[in-house]
């Protein structure tokens, strides 16, 4: 029963059709259930949505920080959600050996979208989940493996390896793929900071922006954003506990900020080694004999 499944889709072997299923299906159900952030302030960032934004980020993609904050995330959001809508088809054997034209303008069009995406991505990645140091690097050395490896592929195909080719799209995409696991991860170290005390800063004008511009409000939790409302000080920070389990929305995205960086490293590494054990099991399996899809 499992052949007459994988077997017409020209999967040659069980368990190349359960990798397909689980990383395409799990990059094809998170596009699509991304699409809605197009609409970027009418959804992403709906004042008290708790499936859009962190709390506070709209400030600056709603174009208060500057323009170049907003135009970047609809720069990214609107060219990786296509991109990982397409990718998914160009593992499917029998698209690659029955429909290669699809296949191949499939291929540049999804290059294109992953440049455009990635030059969104910097532009906000200075702000994003909080700004910090750590989640600066790793979405940059994430974008660096990303990029590098979609070059390899590229070059790989322009000398018809195509074996190579098809390794540097699993290992680029299977670290692209690694935002969705840091989603699941990012509830572990969340939790456990939520009760250990932890603090980090943010702006007051970001949070005035989180609690709707209610100045007695954000007073009465926040007394240090008086230099903020005063005009002494426009950048102004005061202290924030990082509590993932908090009624304050101000300390749950302190809490996502400070452990974004660690949770998006950990699940780049946990893919990077999963991705290169598929293909050295794969390697070892066929002992260098061309392998089948």
């Amino acid at each position: 029963m499992a052949r007459k499944l994988y077997q017409p889709l020209h999967f040659n072997h069980g368990y190349n059709f359960v990798f397909f299923l689980v990383t395409a299906g799990a990059m094809l159900g998170f596009s699509l259930s991304r699409l809605m952030y197009l609409d970027i302030d009418g959804t992403f960032c709906k004042s008290g949505s708790k499936t859009g934004a962190a709390p506070g980020e709209c400030y600056y993609y709603s174009g208060r920080g500057g323009s170049r904050y907003r135009i970047g995330i609809i720069l990214h959001l609107a060219a990786i959600l296509p991109a990982g809508l397409l990718v998914g088809f160009q593992f499917v054997p029998v698209i690659r050996h029955k429909a290669l034209l699809f296949h191949r303008i499939s291929g540049y069009t999804i290059m294109i979208l992953s440049l455009t995406s990635m030059a969104g991505a910097f532009m906000v990645t200075d702000k994003a989940f909080g700004g910090e140091l750590l989640s600066q690097t790793v979405t940059g050395l994430a974008a660096v493996m990303f990029l590098v490896s979609l070059l390899l592929a590229y070059l790989n195909i322009k000398r018809l390896q195509i074996e190579q080719h098809r390794a540097w799209m699993l290992r680029a995409w299977s670290y692209a793929a690694s935002v969705i696991t840091l989603r699941i991860i990012l509830q572990i170290p969340g939790n456990i900071i939520s009760r250990n005390g932890f603090y980090t800063t943010r702006l007051c004008k970001q949070i005035d922006y989180i609690f709707g511009g209610i100045e007695n409000y954000t007073m009465t939790l926040y007394p240090a954003c008086e230099a903020f409302y005063t005009g002494k000080n426009l950048d102004q920070r005061v202290a924030v506990a990082a509590n993932a389990n908090s009624n304050d929305p101000v300390e749950v995205t302190a809490s996502i900020g400070m452990t974004f960086g660690m949770a998006f490293l950990v699940a780049l590494a946990l893919h990077a080694i999963l991705i290169e054990a598929y293909n050295g099991c794969a390697l070892f399996l066929f002992n260098g004999k061309p392998r089948p899809a």
